[in-house]
């Protein structure tokens, strides 16, 4: 059976392009549901941009802090916040979430929407297809460009046993915003570790097994891109960078990333790296499953002059181990994708240990 998988219903691009958000909004609003959520990263408090979001006067600003990857528990509280801040205006939903910044508030934009008519708590629901009620109508403002997120099918969070995403097709977005300008100061340690994670997808989508005509064809442009912009620094870089995620994000919506996200996954669920960041880091290890892929991130990383950190891995515990192995091995598809269907045999936990001691 072939995948009919969701994709984004509307996206507008261009230098500017987020002056046109009220406007795209305005249709969404009714008398039942007149209010906006904005999610909005607190990086931006009290910053240019903050005096751009196009508030009215029910809606609703909620500051998000993203300095440690978004957790289950986090969404939870946001949900109920603003769940209870529409119940005292006398309204049962907002009228849709807004997420604005990087991959993070994305994911947090998305979980957010989905849980406000779902039950429970966001952690129930980490997983393939267990959403059953669509979500509020949500977008996105990526303010960052390389995770995918505003074009994936799932919420990347980590939970009380796993870091694993909600992956839906109620979770992609219905509106997505690509404004080149909004990208343009974004720090430059934290730009390259965002753009690697995008030329990491495209590696691994292309190298995987499930590797097809769809996901070669957005993935190698993607992948185009990323040298483009981190080997050569053209003058419109960051227009290639924000269609370089999108396109790699769609790339892994019809095959799967590998190796590199999952390892990342235990990585970060351990030591709470952020996932641009651990991705690099795992990445520089792993030449033996992506050697051409390696050799040319390590020219980048050349280029921009990164310097990634060395030893994360040393001081942790044998408990600490044996959980990030634990939280990677779920993720079997990856797995799937990089070595095929007998991938079990080629990659033991304590093959695992080896790859994560070099760390």
């Amino acid at each position: 059976m072939f995948r009919n998988f969701k994709v984004v219903n509307r996206m507008v691009f261009g230098r500017g392009s987020f002056n046109q958000l009220d406007d795209i909004l305005a249709p969404k609003r009714n008398n039942n549901s007149p209010a906006m959520v904005f999610v909005v990263d607190d990086v931006f408090k009290g910053k240019p941009l903050e005096g751009l979001i196009p508030l009215h006067e029910n809606d609703l600003l909620v500051w998000v802090n993203v300095s440690h990857e978004p957790k289950t528990v986090y969404v939870d509280q946001l949900t109920d916040q603003v769940r209870q801040t529409m119940t005292d205006r006398g309204f049962k939903h907002p009228a849709g979430v807004i997420g604005i910044g990087g991959g993070s508030t994305m994911d947090l934009a998305k979980a957010i929407s989905l849980m406000l008519t779902n039950p429970g708590s966001s952690s129930e629901y980490q997983g393939w297809d267990l959403i059953k009620t669509p979500a509020v109508y949500h977008a996105a403002v990526p303010t960052l460009s390389g995770t995918g997120a505003e074009v994936s099918r799932t919420t990347v969070l980590t939970g009380p046993i796993k870091k694993l995403g909600i992956n839906s097709d109620y979770t992609v977005f219905d509106q997505v915003v690509l404004d080149p300008e909004l990208i343009a100061g974004a720090p430059r340690d934290q730009r390259f570790y965002t753009g690697m994670d995008c030329y990491i997808h495209c590696v691994e989508s292309l190298t995987g097994t499930y590797l097809n005509a769809f996901s070669q064809a957005y993935g190698e442009k993607a992948m185009e891109m990323c040298r483009e912009v981190f080997l050569q620094a053209p003058p419109d870089s960051d227009d290639k960078l924000m269609m370089a995620s999108f396109f790699g994000g769609m790339s892994i919506a019809y095959s799967q990333v590998g190796v590199c996200h999952a390892l990342c996954y235990g990585l970060s669920f351990v030591l709470g790296i952020h996932h641009g960041i651990g991705n690099c880091i795992v990445f520089d290890q792993i030449e033996e499953y992506y050697p051409e892929g390696v050799a040319e991130f390590r020219k980048m990383m050349e280029k921009q002059k990164i310097s990634l950190p060395r030893g994360v891995t040393a001081q942790i515990t044998d408990a600490q181990m044996e959980k990030m192995v634990d939280v990677s091995l779920v993720l079997e598809p990856l797995w799937e994708n990089a070595l095929g269907k007998e991938w079990r045999k080629k990659m033991t936990r304590e093959r695992i240990k080896e790859l994560y001691r070099k760390m």
